[in-house]
């Protein structure tokens, strides 16, 4: 078992974090509002450090999960950071969802202080971290990875190396990509049988079982017939998310139509006061428009 530190502890880090010590090993804590590592130290035992550098001391793996790159900038190599307080040979794992340039630009420091980098961003939800069955895409040197891989399985339900530094985040971007379109469609679907007056859930029951059939159509198809929006990822978050994918795509020169277009409908949602509703709110969108 091995002695990590995790960063940040919000609804995905809170339980991920637990299911490090539930595998045995040995963690210390940081988030920024403290109050939450402490509930987390009353909750599952271990330590807490005041500041991320504190927390990483003598950790062979840290491990972070934060907002965005200035939050990941910062939890790595601010005054504070973790960076000042890892040995050589100790490997940083991030799995925040950030832009790829970050990640490199993280790794390339690390590589430079003498220790390993992974960028490991997650697909699953606070569903997926409290019964520690997240998909984990990771980008970084093989080696580094392999030695990682053994912690990350405390949370994971796969774990797959994508390629090098950034290939991760990449391959987290045509997640969100992808969840994008089957939200907005399961949304329009879903709406259209209102306005058409059949019963949803039971089309559902059918549909799903075909080619129509989803991860989301099965788990998110009851609370959007009951315009209840307190299930997963928020739209803030999504939009932050999205906004990496279209940056991304415009410097590769990649054509991403739909995920524009579904950005600007969770603009509106935002615009509706949404925010923090869960990605499927797109269909209260679709119900106020008609």
């Amino acid at each position: 078992m091995a002695k990590v530190a995790f960063l940040g502890l919000g609804v995905m880090g809170f339980p991920m974090a637990g299911h490090l010590v539930k595998a045995g090993h040995e963690v210390t804590v940081y988030n920024r509002t403290r109050a939450k590592a402490e509930a987390w130290v009353a909750k599952h035992g271990g330590k807490m450090g005041a500041t991320p550098g504190e927390a990483a001391v003598g950790a062979e793996f840290v491990m972070a999960c934060v907002g965005n790159d200035d939050d990941l900038r910062e939890v790595c190599i601010g005054a504070e950071g973790a960076f000042g307080g890892m040995a050589k040979g100790a490997i940083f794992v991030d799995h925040t969802t950030v832009s790829a340039r970050i990640t490199r630009e993280m790794a390339a420091v690390a590589s430079g202080m003498g220790f390993g980098f992974v960028d490991a961003p997650v697909s699953g939800g606070q569903a997926g971290a409290e019964n520690g069955v997240l998909s984990v895409m990771c980008g970084g040197e093989a080696t580094t990875y392999a030695k990682a891989e053994a912690v990350i399985a405390a949370y994971a339900r796969v774990c797959k190396r994508i390629g090098e530094t950034g290939a991760g985040q990449l391959a987290k971007m045509m997640n969100q990509i992808c969840i994008a379109g089957l939200v907005q469609g399961l949304a329009e679907a879903l709406r259209f049988g209102e306005k058409a007056g059949l019963d949803g859930a039971a089309v559902v029951e059918v549909i799903s079982q075909g080619a129509a059939g989803s991860w989301q159509m099965a788990n998110r198809h009851k609370t959007m017939l009951e315009g209840k929006f307190d299930y997963g990822f928020a739209v803030d978050w999504m939009r932050k998310d999205l906004g990496i994918c279209l940056d991304t795509a415009d410097a590769i020169g990649a054509p991403l139509p739909m995920t524009a277009l579904v950005d600007q409908f969770y603009k509106d949602v935002q615009a509706m006061g949404g925010a923090r509703w869960d990605t499927s709110s797109l269909i209260e969108r679709l119900r106020r428009l008609s």
